[in-house]
């Protein structure tokens, strides 16, 4: 799912991500693992190379240990095309 707003040069987009994939490996890597899944699934749909997670984003998957990410998280993400450059905030 996801909206778009565009401003100039930017757009930012609001995608709920599920992250049960994180809880197929190791305790230990869970947490590590639904960051990957973030990146991937933010490249897959937007093309783009260059993610950057803010620290709430990171510390609300890491909030609940490592062993125990989130099932899903919603986030807003700011592309930038020019700079092929994706910013992802909680939304």
């Amino acid at each position: 799912m996801s909206s778009s707003e565009v401003l100039e040069g930017e757009e930012i987009r609001e995608y709920t991500i599920p992250l049960k994939k994180a809880y197929y490996v190791p305790r230990s890597k869970r947490a590590s693992r639904a960051i990957r899944i973030i990146r991937d699934f933010l490249r897959r749909h937007l093309k783009i190379e260059t993610v950057k997670i803010s620290n709430e984003v990171n510390e609300y998957i890491w909030s609940r240990n490592r062993e125990k990410p989130p099932r899903y998280i919603t986030i807003k993400v700011k592309v930038d095309r020019e700079e092929s450059v994706a910013e992802v905030f909680l939304a």
